[in-house]
């Protein structure tokens, strides 16, 4: 799941530390994206004061809630129904259609929470401010970051941009899949197939609508037992 599928399973939760744990993974991943640090793996008493404790089980929750929906039937369907339909505007390009999918089916549902008013993105925002960024910093230090002024960089852009907000539109999130994809080749998509993309992603975001929730709703009952 992405960002603010992430932030749905905390969207009531006051604790900000646990909030910014919950996305650090994916923080982490887009910012350092060399450098894989395993903090649930380390002898958990390193983490020696509260606020690391509440970021180390943002943490964990974050691994657990993709590890619920990636082996979920909902998952494997509309990935699979997805890719069936972006595969053939994919001919002429480097990217994989299943790879495609899999980004794309979770920022749909990024997109959906959003216009479903089933979150509010600017708490978010401002949750993730109420955090100090020395405790955070101190964290991803005891977790083996090895570049955290890459880390801080991206941060303070993903804070001060607000980004997710434009997930709203579909356009957006094409255009968020063609910089993803970028990183991994140097032309992935022309003009034709991103106007081709933001199409199926519309179509497929108005099919996903009708029961979408039902998978969050079904991994929040799995957190609670």
């Amino acid at each position: 799941m992405n960002f603010l599928s992430h932030y749905y399973f905390d969207s009531t939760n006051t604790n900000a530390y646990q909030v910014v744990g919950s996305l650090l993974p994916d923080l982490v991943k887009n910012a350092t994206k060399n450098h894989n640090i395993y903090p649930e793996k380390l002898d958990q008493n390193l983490f020696n004061n509260q606020n690391h404790s509440y970021i180390l089980q943002g943490w964990k929750k974050h691994l657990l809630v993709d590890k619920f929906f990636h082996s979920s039937d909902f998952f494997t369907h509309h990935q699979h129904q997805l890719k069936l339909q972006l595969t053939p505007i994919l001919l002429s390009s480097p990217i994989k259609p299943f790879f495609l999918a899999h980004i794309g089916l979770e920022l749909l549902l990024d997109s959906l929470l959003i216009a479903e008013n089933k979150i509010d993105v600017e708490q978010l925002y401002l949750q993730l401010n109420q955090v100090d960024e020395f405790e955070l910093i101190s964290f991803l230090e005891i977790a083996q970051l090895k570049d955290n002024d890459t880390f801080l960089n991206f941060y303070h852009f993903f804070k001060n941009e607000k980004y997710l907000e434009t997930y709203a539109h579909t356009d957006k999130i094409s255009y968020a899949l063609k910089r993803i994809c970028m990183r991994i080749w140097e032309t992935p998509m022309n003009h034709n197939q991103e106007i081709q993309l933001t199409q199926i992603l519309n179509a497929y975001k108005i099919k996903l609508s009708q029961d979408f929730i039902f998978i969050f709703e079904t991994i929040a009952a799995k957190l609670i037992t």
